[in-house]
């Protein structure tokens, strides 16, 4: 059975970005960035501590403008006029400690244009629904850190927006509430939201997200689908054989490296096929034969240099 489903491509799109520059005295933070977020998408902005994430995604919502360059978000070329459709969780968490946590959700969703009295209904629904019941009438100050972000990403949600912008929204989160994060961004996804948000964590962005942009230096060398991404490297064959030699290794490609009868190396741009017979005929004894992928980690390394994958691995505790 064909499928009729839109791919990304050819999905309007939610994000548009075309030559993004931001200077600060003399330092230029981001220095030309193209960005096509389509809708309903989850994309992701993958860099280090200080490569321009944060900066862009402040352009992005027109919370700072750009120096030259043009975006266009849900359609328009002011941000501004579509504030009340966007959810935005900054890296800089901030909740007022006197107020009741429901009341907390109801402000941020008043600033998006939500009435106060419905933001109150919702915000103790989602806090219900989220298993955070019992802190309703808790203030921020009686919450743990934890919870009082848990509140504030309800708060980004309140008003159901089309566009979610999350910038580091694991950072400070223990594992179960970063499962709870990222179940809640595909649910999102899954109802034609889109999501886009910055990290530090390679493991999140191929988990969750449909492309990716790696930013490195306020540059992006790379924006486009996980699988593009990952496919810039060839995948690594793992061989093991009975004979440890034979005519059979003349099929082997140059980089081929072994230890033993086991054997390392790229899948030959022919493909795995002429190698198989090879061997076959050749009687190496195949005892066992893998193909993988490059993860996306070897992806970073290979697009954006050994420098930025050690910035983005030394990156602080507290944003990972």
């Amino acid at each position: 059975m064909v499928s009729n489903a839109p791919t990304a491509a050819d999905r309007p799109l939610a994000i548009e970005a075309r030559g993004l520059v931001k200077r600060f005295d003399g330092f230029t933070a981001v220095d030309g960035v193209d960005l096509t977020v389509p809708q309903g998408s989850i994309y992701g902005i993958l860099g280090p501590n200080g490569a321009g994430k944060t900066t862009t995604l402040r352009m992005l919502l027109g919370i700072i403008d750009p120096d030259s360059g043009i975006r266009r978000v849900l359609g328009h070329d002011r941000p501004h006029e579509v504030a009340h459709a966007i959810g935005y969780l900054p890296e800089e968490r901030g909740l007022y400690p006197s107020m009741k946590a429901y009341e907390a959700i109801a402000f941020l969703g008043a600033l998006r244009g939500l009435p106060l009295k419905e933001g109150r209904a919702r915000g103790k629904q989602l806090l219900e629904e989220n298993g955070l019941g019992y802190a309703i009438d808790r203030t921020i100050r009686q919450l743990s850190k934890g919870m009082a972000q848990q509140v504030q990403l309800l708060g980004t949600l309140v008003h159901n927006p089309r566009l979610v912008v999350f910038d580091e929204p694991f950072s400070g989160l223990d594992a179960l509430n970063q499962g709870k994060l990222e179940k809640m961004i595909r649910a999102l996804a899954a109802k034609g939201t889109t999501v886009i948000f910055s990290t530090h964590v390679i493991a999140h962005a191929e988990r969750l997200c449909d492309e990716v942009a790696i930013i490195a230096g306020g540059k992006v060398p790379f924006a486009g689908s996980v699988d593009v991404a990952r496919d810039r490297i060839r995948p690594q064959v793992r061989l093991e054989t009975r004979a440890s030699d034979g005519p059979w290794r003349a099929a082997l490609p140059p980089d081929a490296r072994h230890e033993g009868k086991l054997w390392l190396f790229s899948l030959p741009e022919s493909g795995i096929e002429p190698l198989l017979r090879a061997l076959i005929e050749g009687e190496a004894g195949i005892l066992s034969l893998s193909i993988e992928r490059a993860g996306l980690h070897d992806a970073f390394v290979a697009i954006a240099g050994e420098a930025a994958a050690r910035a983005l691995e030394e990156s602080p505790e507290e944003l990972r």
